[in-house]
């Protein structure tokens, strides 16, 4: 496809969720951009046939880091090529040790929104991954990576406390507290890693914008969440490894390790409770830490059997997600981020994990 060729996706475009409003026949990419109206002249025009989606997103993902520490620069190249033939166009990198700044100037990997390095107590989350400090600390911290991310910043909520041989919050609500307002007071968001129940009601109060994983959420903090209107990424994908986990701590952490079982054998139920309450649930696959990259399509599937209506968990990965993190869809003039597939994804979510062509700034990809 030459760069002066015009892109035509016939079939259904679904720009939106609603079936009738929602549901184009075709659309065109002229300069890099989503119209609606076929350009005058056009003449090298390419056609794409399919379902078209916007481009997927996972809202919790670590492009640069695996499971000992930031990566080269060619390994994240690879990490975020394995997620842009997936599917995913766009990332929320919900924290990292590595700067990828460069990949912004990269036409052909997916956009990033990154939310600067996890910051964590210290000795309480997997070395070479945070910035390791006290609560006293905090705030300068938060400030900090406020201004190197995107509009988020990225809090470990709770870990395992080897005191207690059981997960504990990490901090005291007032060093929450201060350390959201920073955050806010620049313009960023703020999310934190939250696996147990004890540290979610402090960080709701304190302002958080939004939990990861929640698989300590519960039926008496739910209303809390709605009321505040905090969203929850699940990744349910990540906490199909809590068995393996326990496993492997059980006689060390005993305690620990029940706790991760009983979080575990609960999720799906957690999950639902949130979303049937109203929750805001968004798709994240946690890659990039001792998970692969390119499991979105598993993510959503997960959604849906955790009782996640399909059209829903499908927004969840498309139109409420770009809505939810400031970026367009499939709309007038909107970069042409797009992914085709050769059967309806309405019907069956596990279309997804085929994608039949993939268009990035109007750029055929894979």
């Amino acid at each position: 496809m030459s760069d002066d060729a015009v892109l035509h996706v016939k079939g259904r475009v679904l720009a939106g969720p609603d079936p009738d409003t929602g549901v184009r026949d075709e659309l065109w990419v002229v300069g890099g951009r989503v119209s609606y109206d076929r350009p005058a002249g056009a003449r090298d025009v390419v056609t794409v046939e399919g379902w078209a989606l916007p481009g997927l997103v996972d809202a919790h993902c670590h492009v640069g880091l695996d499971a000992h520490g930031p990566v080269a620069d060619d390994v994240s190249e690879k990490q975020a090529l394995t997620d842009r033939d997936a599917g995913t166009l766009l990332i929320r990198d919900a924290g990292s040790p590595s700067d990828t700044r460069w990949v912004d100037d990269r036409a052909d990997l997916p956009k990033i929104i990154r939310a600067g390095r996890h910051i964590a107590r210290t000795r309480r989350y997997i070395r070479n991954y945070a910035h390791e400090v006290e609560p006293g600390d905090l705030v300068a911290y938060v400030a900090r990576e406020a201004r190197r991310g995107d509009g988020w910043v990225k809090l470990v909520g709770d870990w395992i406390d080897r005191d207690l041989g059981d997960l504990s919050a990490c901090w005291p609500r007032e060093a929450a507290a201060a350390a959201i307002a920073e955050a806010h007071r620049l313009g960023a968001r703020v999310t934190a890693h939250c696996f147990a129940e004890d540290s979610l009601r402090d960080l709701v109060e304190s302002g958080i914008d939004c939990i990861e994983h929640a698989t300590g959420l519960t039926e008496d903090l739910i209303p809390l969440f709605v009321e505040r209107g905090v969203a929850i990424v699940p990744t349910l994908v990540n906490i199909a490894t809590f068995p393996r986990l326990a496993d492997g701590g059980a006689a060390r952490y005993p305690r620990w390790a029940d706790h991760m079982r009983r979080l575990h054998a609960r999720r799906y139920d957690t999950v639902r409770a949130a979303y049937d309450a109203g929750v805001p649930v968004y798709v994240g696959t946690d890659a990039g830490g001792s998970l692969p990259h390119g499991l979105v399509a598993g993510e959503v599937a997960e959604l849906v059997k955790a009782g996640i209506p399909p059209l829903q968990a499908l927004s969840a990965t498309t139109w409420g997600a770009r809505a939810w993190l400031g970026r367009p869809g499939l709309e007038e003039g909107a970069p042409a981020d797009l992914v085709v597939y050769g059967e309806d994804p309405r019907a069956d979510v596990r279309v997804l994990a085929a994608p039949r062509r993939v268009v990035l700034d109007g750029r055929v990809v894979g």
